[in-house]
């Protein structure tokens, strides 16, 4: 009787190793294996010449010590051999320092003084051995064989990333088949979309019960487009589709369908659908589409003639006298705007779903799913990440709750806590701390000050986003930074607010003018916001009494996306002069306005920023209690805490003026090149970073 386990594992074995030979059996030869075995067999035939060899030790020797030795009748045998004469020395009064058996290379015929000095000193005379043939054929074929090879397998390597499969399958489709049972992602695994969700839902349930839709009428939609900003899970909706449908499920890149071969591309659409019909009903993900799919005929040189083939061969597959209606395409963009018009109309994509950015009870939602993967701790409050992370796609909110581990794994604490998670969302949103780079002291007052006024305007400007932190550590590109925190998602901006974001966006500089002495460049992108605000205000969204109701939006379409070669003004010289005339005139009320705020409270500018200093970073909640004359009650977290500012400099920082009045011309010069280039190598893009969405 034979014994259970043994008989198990005999199975076993047997299954191995006969997975094993189906899987040999499925890989084919690789190129370079066919290489190695071709030059291995030519060196073979080299080298089986040269081991029958008799003179195979001998010595290398010049024609010169031949005939030396030949006139000495040391010389008991000579051969002449494929251009290479070797001669055996008699033992006999041999040299110590000379060997038995030695060799000369001849690049001509043998002399025929030396052929007759053989013959006269040698008994047997010269014997000459007929030429072999296989060395012959491998020293005149040898190289071109090597190059055929060598050029076979670059260009066999070449068609096989082409295509895959060889030299006759190169224009078949690439699509990976995917089986239901292989994918782990449904629709409980998606969150923050739920439109989106329901639009494919409806699909799945149409491939599962056709008849509950065609009783009507109905009919399957022949393709659905996913657009929306990048991280927002068009793709993983595509993979939830896979999971749930149980139909097969072909996925393919937009990219995977134009090679360097003209051709290809329609080739394989054509494969990829012809595969699809044949397993109807079933679903065709095409990921990022506008690979293949952007505008006909625009852009430089009018076009590209591959990409436009197979764009061709998209509309005609899906929409065409060949379509089949059980085949669904999916596809993913997030340039919708630079598709091509054909392919956006109803029979081809019938469904336009918008994966849009999620909002707070989305973020809630997509932060519960990911928060399954880590520990978190029993206080952790997913509320508050929620509400703090406005426009943050769920890719981003996947790597917060991926950088709050790390942190909580660096700081050693057995749980993620609210403190890491927040921790999370200013390094993922504003860069990571820079607490080691070294500032010196009037930087770091300068510093100071530009932020407090950042916070001073914000606190006393109506309808103005909360503020949240202010730091003066260096993060990321900024030496300090003001970050604002909308208490709700906002939809809507008043044009009271953008005046409020403007006047914020100054209240930095001002406050470097008035209590610096002086104007830095860590005002650039402040400068920059408060701009492109103005600029839509007016050009846009009609907020202009002058220019009135009128969009002079520029056109920014890029000609190699889509867009045209040629631009057209859309207004005339005189509006454009209007234009900047109203520009001007919003930034420089807000600015009047933001340095009336900061003139009028000078004591609430040195506390904020003398506090700065010594905690380096201050909550919103600290600056508006300095604000109401109260004092923080945590101690600074800095070794030495700095002198009050209001202390050391009753004005702010004073520069020494008659200090530079005094130095003498070329020493200026000098200085003020240095001062140029300090200030372009410093990483001072802006010092402070304020919350402007419009």
């Amino acid at each position: 009787m034979s014994d259970p386990s043994q008989e198990k594992k005999k199975k076993s074995s047997s299954k191995e190793s006969g997975k094993g030979q189906k899987n040999g059996a499925e890989q084919p030869k690789k190129p370079w294996s066919i290489m190695f075995w071709v030059i291995l067999a030519m060196l073979f035939i080299y080298i089986l010449p040269m081991s029958n060899d008799e003179f195979g030790d001998a010595e290398r020797l010049t024609l010169k010590t031949l005939r030396t030795d030949l006139v000495e009748h040391n010389v008991e045998r000579v051969v002449f051999r494929n251009g290479e004469i070797s001669w055996k020395m008699s033992k006999d009064g041999l040299p110590e320092d000379r060997k038995e058996n030695n060799k000369a290379n001849i690049i001509m015929d043998l002399p025929e003084d030396l052929e007759k000095l053989i013959n006269d000193n040698v008994p047997n005379g010269l014997e000459q051995v007929p030429p072999d043939m296989w060395m012959l054929i491998l020293l005149n074929w040898g190289p071109w064989i090597i190059l055929m090879v060598v050029f076979y397998f670059f260009f066999f390597r070449q068609i096989k990333s082409s295509g895959g499969g060889g030299l006759f399958n190169f224009g078949k489709s690439k699509a990976k088949l995917v089986s239901p049972e292989n994918i782990n992602k449904t629709f409980a695994d998606v969150a923050g979309a739920d439109e989106a969700k329901e639009e494919l839902k409806e699909v799945v349930e149409f491939l599962k019960e056709p008849a509950k839709f065609t009783k009507l009428g109905g009919r399957l939609p022949h393709g659905m487009l996913l657009h929306g900003n990048p991280g927002t899970g068009k793709t993983l909706l595509a993979k939830a589709i896979a999971g749930e449908a149980g139909v097969p499920f072909y996925s393919i890149s937009g990219s995977d369908f134009v090679e360097m071969f003209v051709g290809v591309g329609a080739s394989r659409v054509r494969d990829l659908f012809h595969q699809a019909k044949e397993n109807s009903p079933s679903i065709i993900f095409l990921d990022e589409i506008d690979a293949v799919g952007r505008k006909r005929g625009s852009g430089l040189g009018g076009g590209h003639d591959e990409r436009e083939q197979t764009l061709n061969a998209i509309l005609v597959e899906m929409d065409g006298f060949g379509s089949d209606d059980g085949v669904i395409v999916v596809a993913s963009t997030n340039r919708v705007d630079v598709l091509d018009p054909a392919l956006l109309r109803p029979g081809r994509f019938d469904r336009h779903v918008a994966v849009g950015l999620p909002d707070i009870e989305g973020r809630k939602a997509i932060l519960e799913v990911h928060a399954k993967k880590i520990k978190l701790a029993a206080d952790a409050s997913l509320d508050s990440a929620a509400q703090g992370t406005p426009g943050f796609s769920g890719a981003e909110l996947e790597n917060l709750l991926n950088e709050a581990a790390l942190i909580a794994v660096a700081k050693e604490r057995s749980a993620v806590v609210t403190e890491d998670i927040e921790a999370a969302r200013d390094k993922v949103a504003f860069g990571k701390e820079k607490k080691s780079k070294v500032m010196h002291e009037d930087d770091l007052k300068i510093t100071a000050y530009h932020e407090s006024g950042h916070a001073l305007v914000s606190l006393l400007m109506p309808k103005a986003t909360p503020l949240h932190k202010l730091t003066i550590i260096p993060r990321g590109n900024f030496l300090g930074a003001a970050f604002y925190l909308p208490e709700r998602d906002e939809t809507h901006r008043s044009r009271e607010f953008l005046l409020g974001q403007i006047a914020i966006a100054y209240g930095g500089r001002i406050a470097e003018e008035i209590f610096c002495g002086d104007i830095t460049t860590g005002a650039s992108n402040d400068i920059q916001q408060a701009t492109n605000i103005a600029k839509k205000m007016v050009m846009e969204w009609g907020m202009s009494e002058k220019v009135g109701l009128l969009n002079f939006e520029a056109n920014e379409e890029r000609m190699f996306l889509g867009g045209e070669i040629s631009k057209s003004s859309s207004h005339s010289d005189s509006t454009a002069k209007l234009i900047d005339e109203e520009i001007n005139e919003i930034t420089n009320s807000c600015y009047a306005k933001a340095k009336k705020i900061i003139e009028d409270n000078h004591d609430a500018m040195h506390k904020i920023a003398s506090h700065l200093l010594s905690y380096e970073t201050l909550t919103g909640d600290e600056v508006r209690q300095l604000m109401d004359g109260k004092e923080i009650e945590r101690k600074p977290p800095l070794k030495h805490v700095i002198r009050s500012i209001n202390d050391e400099h009753p004005e702010g920082i004073k520069r020494n003026t008659e200090e530079k009045e005094e130095v003498e011309e070329p020493k200026e010069e000098g200085n003020k090149a240095a001062m140029a280039d300090d200030g372009d190598d410093k990483d001072i893009k802006s010092s402070g970073s304020i919350e402007t969405t419009a």
